[in-house]
């Protein structure tokens, strides 16, 4: 209905152009004559020059002798139709009726328009649509149908307990009948939390898919607007939707954006979306029930939202949607490479093992990422080599190869890379070394990479200590090569990821017996974001924080150097024989290590200890781009 006034709408201003067009067109003529004064132009009578005249009121057009047209305006009181006549040249007129009618429709053409462009708007205020601009107060909620692809549980793997409390909710859609009889009553909303990339979104159009019902979906910030009243306003536009579809499923993505803790921060917080939360609040649980409307809702930043939005009632349930562990991976890895032609020696389940704290959609872009290298170099199908060589891009960042580098910074990195590896190496809770290059990749001029063998779930005094001797090792190694004047900015990478490594150990994990079993990290970052919020530290703690802090690093670098200068002759080897590979793995750096030459096959070296990101020992010369590993604990020991 209204498609069709639109396009009646635009028909109507077309047809009115093209009448005002043909209206200027007919007294084209008159606008192409050439303009004379009267007196010329009784001259010209006199002199024989005029052969016709048209009288049209006040003006005068005539032909001349030259076949040129002209236009002049003669005075009230002249007689021209006597002088013409006395010199016989032919005159006609035109009806005055005529030109009278056409000046007023010329002149009620603007009023016309100007009505159609009001009509327009008004429609448009009137719910006429829904992108307009007076159509602020409607939803943005879009109904998800099976054009877009119809998606279900067997399109979701990896997570699978989430996955059972959701499919519960699908069999109350189904069957209700079953859980009503028992006098249970239907969710009415389930919150997805868990990190980026886990898959929220695709559990949700999973639910959809297998209830085959209604499916409405939303962003966060979509109720969000600069005029106070319009997100309250989307919310009810879309609760009434939803009402009519019953039963259905309003999925709301990124409800953080809408659902904040209200009051927080300074100024009280943001009035427009403070209304839009509670209106949320209401249509969730309040006097008017909402039988059949389901809402769904996915955030990883569930520590910010408003604890009314979270009692029962309201979202019933929270889902914890994690990073997947290696079944979990190697289920997701088979999901996407449905598609993909493997070749025989691909193992997912050694790409699962080797990927620790891979997202669903990092496993995604693995597989996309090898399809893409396979295909650049002719194959007709993904080797294992395709997926070794995605996961270096993905963990380290492409090879930077046209990089120029001086044969005396190329050996500086050599040396400081070695570093990492020898005492990585030697220490016994470190990671084994999965990688060692001085190719720059990424923002990094060399890595060297230490993954752990299987997913960690936890972090030990001992083992931490150790990780920051590793991360110590590169400026240690520097230091012993060249002495204390020549040292690089090349560790102020190391040096930042053993500051964070070491105050979480100070001030959040408990592992200073001086500062003792206290959160000091909440203090500092409510001092740090302006919160009202936590409480503050004093000098002398801060002095004793900062001092442990220092006690926990410099004796990791002492303990880092010390091992290098016993290690020495394996560190020169391990060096030169960078320089000379390049790039070596785990069973290669050993051999060389060894004073062996590295093996031509290493197919064996690198799929026991493969992962998804370094970890402590993974050290770039700047800052890496940091992935959450082991559910999220913070700050991380990966770089």
């Amino acid at each position: 209905m209204g498609t069709a006034k639109n396009l009646a709408f635009w028909a109507v201003l077309l047809l009115l152009i093209v009448a005002l067009f043909n209206l200027f067109s007919g007294s084209g003529n008159t606008l192409q004559s050439q303009t004379r004064p009267y007196s010329q132009f009784v001259t010209e009578v006199g002199d024989g020059f005029v052969k016709s005249v048209t009288l049209d009121g006040e003006k005068v057009l005539y032909r001349g002798s030259d076949g040129k047209d002209y236009v002049t305006i003669k005075p009230s009181d002249a007689e021209v139709t006597n002088l013409l006549l006395d010199k016989s040249i032919p005159v006609s007129a035109k009806s005055q009726e005529e030109s009278g009618f056409q000046a007023f429709i010329i002149s009620l053409l603007p009023i016309l328009l100007l009505i159609g462009v009001w009509i327009y708007f008004m429609n448009r205020m009137q719910g006429g649509g829904k992108g307009g601009a007076m159509g602020f107060g409607k939803s943005r909620a879009k109904l998800l149908t099976e054009k877009q692809g119809r998606v279900t549980f067997d399109d979701v793997a990896g997570i699978d307990e989430a996955k059972e409390e959701l499919e519960e909710i699908v069999e109350f859609l189904r069957n209700p009948q079953k859980f009503s009889r028992l006098g249970g009553k239907i969710p009415k909303g389930a919150l997805l939390v868990g990190p980026p990339g886990t898959g929220k979104t695709l559990l949700a159009r999973a639910i959809a898919g297998e209830a085959g019902v209604p499916f409405f979906t939303i962003s966060g910030s979509d109720f969000v607007e600069m005029f106070v009243g319009v997100g309250a306003s989307r919310v009810r536009d879309m609760f009434e939707q939803a009402k009519k579809n019953a039963p259905c499923i309003v999925f709301i993505d990124e409800i953080d954006a809408v659902g904040r803790h209200r009051g927080a921060g300074y100024g009280g917080g943001n009035d427009e979306r403070e209304q839009t939360l509670n209106q949320l609040l209401v249509e969730m649980d309040g006097f008017e029930a909402n039988e059949g409307v389901i809402i769904v809702a996915a955030t990883n930043r569930r520590d910010v939202l408003d604890p009314a939005l979270l009692r029962p009632g309201r979202f019933d349930r929270q889902v914890t949607v994690p990073n997947p562990d290696i079944k979990g991976r190697e289920k997701i890895l088979g999901v996407h490479a449905r598609k993909t032609p493997l070749g025989p020696d691909v193992d997912l389940r050694i790409i699962a093992r080797g990927t620790p704290g891979f997202s669903g959609a990092d496993l995604a872009n693995l597989v996309n990422e090898a399809a893409l290298m396979a295909a650049r170099v002719g194959r007709r199908f993904v080797t294992m080599i395709d997926f070794e060589s995605a996961k270096d891009k993905i963990m380290m960042g492409a090879e930077r190869r046209s990089m120029v580098m001086t044969p005396a910074q190329k050996e500086m990195t050599a040396y400081h890379e070695a570093g990492h590896a020898v005492v990585g190496m030697a220490l016994p809770k470190c990671d084994p070394v999965y990688k060692a290059t001085i190719i720059p990749r990424g923002q990094a001029l060399g890595m060297v990479m230490s993954l752990p063998e299987m997913d960690q779930l936890n972090y030990f005094k001992d083992e931490l200590e150790q990780k920051i001797a590793m991360t110590m090792a590169g400026k240690a190694a520097e230091i012993i090569k060249y002495g204390e004047g020549t040292v690089s900015n090349g560790p102020s990478g190391d040096i930042m990821q053993a500051s964070n490594l070491a105050r979480a150990m100070v001030m959040r994990w408990g592992m200073s017996d001086l500062v003792g079993n206290i959160d000091y990290q909440e203090a500092a970052e409510a001092f740090r974001g302006g919160g009202a919020g936590g409480f503050s530290i004093s000098a002398n703690t801060k002095e004793l924080i900062e001092q442990e802090v220092k006690r926990i690093i410099d004796e990791g670098y002492q303990r880092a150097y010390g091992l290098l200068s016993e290690r020495h002759d394996e560190w020169e080897r391990l060096a030169q024989g960078l320089l000379e590979y390049e790039t070596l793995t785990g069973a290669e750096i050993e051999r060389v290590m060894k004073g062996e030459p590295p093996s031509s096959t290493s197919g064996e070296d690198d799929n026991s200890s493969s992962g998804n990101a370094p970890s402590v020992a993974a050290i770039p010369k700047t800052k890496p781009r940091n992935k959450p590993e082991n559910g999220g604990m913070e700050p991380e020991p990966s770089s």
